[in-house]
């Protein structure tokens, strides 16, 4: 008899909603490759929520250290996540996929407030549901959400996509001696400041045993080699 369906955190980062030429804004093109992906994992019958990030929009840590007002700039950047979260629901939705959108920052016009057992409800009947405006609290970043999403609603593993293969010993773009890294532990993630989720978000991993696989979001395929669980990238674990 096979077990309950699989469940796992998918992370995009802003970086996945935006123009690859430009870097930044919502290119529908690209949005829309994305979502096909993610519809083909979900046709598997994987439970997938989604965690989004908004730096294609606005970026809180940059404009902090410009001289705003660091709060401020957290809730401006928890904002554009939202409006990345509504355009992946309408480019999932256009693939046919039930999509719910849950805002930590309640706006009852465009989101379901987040609801742990709600979120869990959407899983178990088939749709994605996409978590959006972080925790809810600046200072906390999407990856930070992303592992404490994971923890909440039980899923297996973070999946968390990037404009690389995974991780490496140095950063790849620009050095062109750094190595991938297959496997590494969380300790050493910390231990060695490699460039993979925020320490909040490593530890809160370690500390509830969720692997975490880093991978290119930009080779096709990508998205449904990790959601089945096929050894892509690099397993922080």
């Amino acid at each position: 008899m096979e077990g309950p369906p699989r469940r796992v955190l998918l992370k995009l980062s802003g970086e996945a909603f935006a123009d690859p030429e430009l870097g930044y804004g919502i290119d529908p093109e690209t949005v829309k490759r994305v979502a096909r992906e993610i519809a083909e994992a979900h046709a598997t019958g994987t439970q997938i929520a989604v965690v989004v990030g908004g730096g294609n929009i606005f970026r809180g840590v940059s404009q902090a250290a410009k001289g705003m007002d660091p709060a401020t700039a957290d809730y401006m950047g928890m904002l554009a996540t939202v409006i990345n979260a509504l355009a992946l629901r309408d480019a999932l939705e256009k693939e046919g996929v039930p999509t719910r959108v849950q805002s930590a920052i309640t706006m009852q016009q465009l989101a379901e407030p987040y609801i742990r057992l709600r979120a869990i409800r959407h899983l178990e009947k088939g749709r994605i549901v996409i978590f959006a405006a972080g925790t809810g609290n600046p200072f906390f970043t999407t990856d930070t959400t992303a592992a404490l999403r994971a923890v909440e609603i039980g899923a297996e593993v973070v999946l968390k996509a990037t404009r690389v293969d995974g991780v490496y010993d140095a950063d790849p773009e620009s050095d062109p001696d750094a190595n991938l890294l297959e496997e590494v532990s969380y300790l050493d993630v910390i231990a060695r400041s490699l460039r993979v989720m925020d320490s909040t978000a490593i530890t809160m991993c370690r500390e509830h045993d969720i692997p975490i696989v880093v991978f290119n979001l930009t080779k096709p395929g990508n998205i449904v080699a990790a959601v089945e669980g096929q050894p892509i990238g690099t397993l922080v674990h």
